[in-house]
């Protein structure tokens, strides 16, 4: 399997009861790998334009542009660019760079320019000197039309940005002609939720972290739950943080360059007092969400290793993109690189609508102590990042239950190298 290509059909194995997750995919090796990928300057500059400026980018949900007209700006500095996201009168999604194409100004911001912003309007006008184009991209008016030399309005619309919408999430792509389309680079093992209700769970809570480490780093931590009974133990029944107690995932699944893993759980693993906080007990909402939530569909993917009590599936969309599906909410993180050892951190929990006042506080305080169990990953990484730049090891083992931090770094290196060899042909 290479990094974009995949069969028509998704691989569901079981763990053998000899063997491992990691020897179902070959191609991933056994031995130790290096995170170079997340130290090296010159890696990210290939990174960013092998990776960031080819694959498909999660930028929003539908619901943030519920009218004709409904704007949002998006910066993504990884790709040195920011994005228009907008509603046509047609009801289609379009994505535009926001640049004037007189003078270069940036098209859509409020008092900060790098600050992102939403609204809803008929137009775009820009602040310089008052060219306006339409919903569809198009330049309607210019100041002082004489003034140009054969100007042709036709020829000066906003630059598009490749936009397309699976399942309520809108995608963008900066590449000029995308190799794939968007549910071609989903593939199955992601659009096997296409039956998901997303569009129920409106009542959101989103945070945003600025971190010091590779976008790499931080993915990594949610990729694997070897380091739950360490990390985690507040958190965790006692039972759990023996020496030597087993603390294992239901099921890893890999599908072309993106990643799942999905766990067995029961809210009643939290009911006992020591490892909960005071306010879980009194609301009867925390780590894994609110105690009672409503019966929501059960997709044909969202548990596809049949786990019995099946407890949390996280989707995780190559490059940035993570989505945590628990029962009737779900959990989104995307990772933004902002260099090769920073990065953005946005996330947010999305739940039913709140029908009574003990529902809201029952989501906040979800969304309060899951805020908290990223905190304390997050905590980690800079201590992770200033390590792995001192460069002294260069091979680190991975046991079986870090399947997908093997995976992601492989298939990140796998787009960077495709990148560079079609360049290198070029130039021969």
């Amino acid at each position: 399997m290479t990094a974009r290509g995949r069969g028509c059909q998704v691989r569901k194995w079981p763990k053998p009861s000899e063997g491992s997750w990691t020897e179902h995919y070959p191609e991933l090796g056994t031995g130790p790998v290096s995170f170079r990928d997340s130290i090296s300057p010159e890696f990210y500059e290939l990174e960013r334009e092998a990776v960031f400026k080819r694959a498909w980018l999660n930028v929003a949900r539908v619901e943030e542009l519920p009218r004709t007209g409904s704007y949002l700006t998006k910066e993504i500095e990884v790709a040195k660019s920011s994005v228009i996201v907008v509603k046509d009168r047609d009801g289609r999604i379009r994505a535009f760079h926001n640049i004037c194409r007189h003078r270069g100004n940036k098209l859509v911001w409020n008092d900060f320019p790098n600050d992102e912003t939403r609204g809803t309007c008929r137009q775009f006008t820009c602040k310089y000197h008052g060219w306006r184009y339409g919903l569809t991209g198009e330049l309607n008016f210019v100041q002082q039309p004489g003034e140009f030399f054969d100007l042709d309005r036709s020829e000066y619309g906003l630059a598009p940005v490749a936009c397309d919408v699976w399942n309520g999430f809108v995608f963008i792509n900066f590449d000029p002609e995308p190799r794939q389309n968007l549910r071609e680079f989903l593939g199955p093992m992601i659009t096997a939720l296409d039956d998901y209700p997303f569009e129920l769970m409106t009542e959101r809570y989103d945070f945003v972290a600025h971190n010091d480490s590779n976008w790499k780093v931080f993915a990594d931590a949610f990729q694997e739950y070897y380091h739950v009974p360490s990390l985690h133990s507040q958190q965790i029944p006692t039972e759990v943080r023996q020496p030597d107690a087993t603390f294992e995932c239901g099921h890893f699944q890999i599908d072309g360059p993106h990643r799942l893993v999905s766990t067995a759980g029961t809210r009643r693993w939290l009911l006992a007092p020591e490892f909960m906080y005071p306010v879980e007990r009194a609301t009867r909402s925390g780590l894994v969400g609110p105690w009672r939530t409503p019966e929501t569909h059960q997709s044909e993917g969202l548990n596809p290793g049949g786990i019995e009590p099946w407890g949390i599936t996280n989707f995780q969309i190559f490059p940035n993109l993570e989505i945590l599906i628990y029962h009737g909410w779900y959990l989104l993180y995307r990772y933004w690189p902002t260099s090769h050892n920073t990065h953005r951190f946005e996330a947010y929990n999305a739940f039913h609508p709140a029908a009574t006042v003990r529902e809201r506080v029952e989501h906040e305080v979800a969304s309060v102590v899951l805020k908290e169990f990223a905190l304390q990953d997050a905590g980690m990484l800079g201590g992770t990042q200033a390590a792995l730049e001192y460069d002294v090891v260069d091979e680190y083992p991975l046991n079986d239950q870090e399947i997908l931090v093997r995976h992601l770094h492989k298939v990140s290196v796998d787009w960077v190298e495709d990148y560079r060899r079609e360049h290198e042909a070029v130039k021969v």
